[in-house]
């Protein structure tokens, strides 16, 4: 049998070709039986659940059985029969055996269940193996899937955005430089600044936090785009909602504004989690028994309700009469933290809410003016259990209002002329959204810490994997 030829185990188990001989190969998840019988439980990770091996022992050399452990990696060639065992309906008699790595039961770290998620962090190069980080990554791959296939299927072109850049698009300050000069020795100006002329970039450059403004030009020429790749951010926090390293999808429109964007961000929000509901049932169902009995309501919560829609102003005036104590107090001109928008959710409309027209003084500088003068048409999408989901806005096409900021908040114009020559060449109104991927998969799996819905979590004083 060929390679390509071989089925996956998932195929298997639905599979009705009794008397047929196949080939597996796959991971020993546990091995019982006696000297007579044995009863091994494959997985070669194409889904949660896995196939039984019968194996009548006295027809094989003892010494390879006694390699048949947890953790070993074997090939497995039998005839499918249905199974008149409990808890699976099909299962292979086995007629040929080889053990391609054994593991040994004294010193394989998961030889035994029940495993902490802190432990799990330390073998990261391990914990793909386990049932939990199975289920994360398959779904993180369907989601990837279906993030493309949204947004193919609405006229989007994906857009490759720089990963190193010579801009902060958030203003935040808090990047990762890109340099080959000597960390020691650097040369230095007649101000006894570095001397980023002589790098190799001839300026100073840093990992991207975002491919917003660069897919802005891509909008501006194509009218929808989309960027989806890594981000980083300097940023020493150790929560369990922050990486140093972590996936962004940004949509970027021409000819929209903030409520094209807020449908937009509703439409593709309910897409993924239906489609995830529909083609990862089995390690949804699993995720939800483990870890989270309330995964596929609150799903389903955010499927069945349509997104409420509210100004800024509005949301400070419903926490402020609320009667609640808050961690951080509450007031006009004052960015909401995770507690308020998950009370707006949660306990005020018990819908997932849309909260548009923030004070322009919290907002990137970006953002379109309203002509109060005092709000921007920035958009954020709250979700329950996990806050905001989903920060956008309508850009600002209009040149002297975009200089205007750009002044006021002290950056540097020089490096951002690009930018504004946009808005000088046939500028036109377009909006946008960035969609943390890690901040929506721990939504969808039910995880509570980030650092374990991505393979290789990149944190402060972490990055040996």
């Amino acid at each position: 049998m060929k390679e390509a030829d071989r089925p996956q185990i998932k195929d298997l188990l639905v599979s009705k070709e009794f008397g047929k001989d196949f080939l597996l190969k796959g991971w020993v998840r546990t091995r019982r039986g006696n000297k007579q019988i044995a009863f091994v439980a494959l997985n070669d990770g194409s889904t949660i659940n896995n196939i039984q091996v019968v194996i009548d022992v006295p027809g094989f050399d003892e010494a390879m059985i006694e390699k048949i452990t947890t953790g070993a990696c074997i090939a497995v060639s039998g005839t499918l029969v249905e199974s008149m065992g409990k808890g699976q309906s099909v299962e292979i008699q086995a007629k040929e055996i080889e053990i391609y790595g054994p593991a040994d039961p004294a010193t394989y770290p998961l030889q035994k269940k029940g495993h902490s998620m802190e432990f799990l962090r330390e073998i990261a190069h391990l914990r793909p193996r386990t049932n939990t980080f199975g289920a994360i990554l398959r779904i993180r791959h369907h989601l990837a899937y279906a993030i493309h296939k949204y947004f193919n299927d609405n006229g989007f072109f994906w857009m490759h955005t720089p990963i190193i850049t010579g801009s902060d698009a958030e203003g935040a300050g808090e990047m990762f430089r890109v340099s080959t000069l000597d960390p020691v020795n650097p040369p230095l100006t007649d101000d006894k600044e570095i001397d980023f002329s002589k790098d190799f970039f001839g300026k100073e450059t840093n990992l991207t936090v975002s491919g917003q403004l660069e897919g802005e030009l891509g909008a501006l020429a194509l009218s929808k785009i989309y960027t989806f790749g890594p981000t980083f951010r300097a940023e020493n926090s150790n929560t369990p909602r922050h990486l140093a390293e972590f996936w962004m999808v940004e949509p970027e429109m021409a000819f929209c504004e903030i409520d094209d964007n807020m449908d937009l961000a509703e439409d593709f929000l309910k897409y993924l989690i239906g489609y995830v509901l529909e083609i990862c049932r089995d390690d949804l169902d699993f995720l939800q028994k483990m870890y989270d009995e309330e995964l596929t309501g609150r799903l389903n919560f955010v499927l069945e309700n349509e997104f409420e829609r509210i100004v800024y102003t509005e949301a400070i005036e419903i926490l402020e009469s609320s009667g609640q104590k808050w961690e951080f107090p509450v007031s006009w001109g004052k960015d909401l933290q995770a507690e308020h928008e998950r009370y707006l959710v949660e306990k005020h409309y018990k819908k997932p809410v849309i909260i548009t027209d923030y004070p322009r003084d919290i907002k990137a500088f970006y953002m379109k003016q309203n002509d109060d003068g005092k709000t921007v048409r920035g958009m954020d999408v709250l979700f329950p259990r996990i806050g905001e989901i989903i920060g956008g806005s309508q850009r600002e096409e209009v040149y002297e209002k975009l200089e205007q900021r750009i002044d006021e908040m002290d950056i540097p114009k020089k490096d951002f002329w690009w930018y504004l020559e946009t808005r000088k060449f046939g500028t036109a109104p377009h909006a946008g959204f960035g969609l943390g991927f890690e901040r929506l998969v721990l939504f969808i799996t039910g995880m509570s810490n980030i650092r374990d819905v991505i393979p290789f979590p990149r944190t402060p004083n972490n990055a040996e994997f």
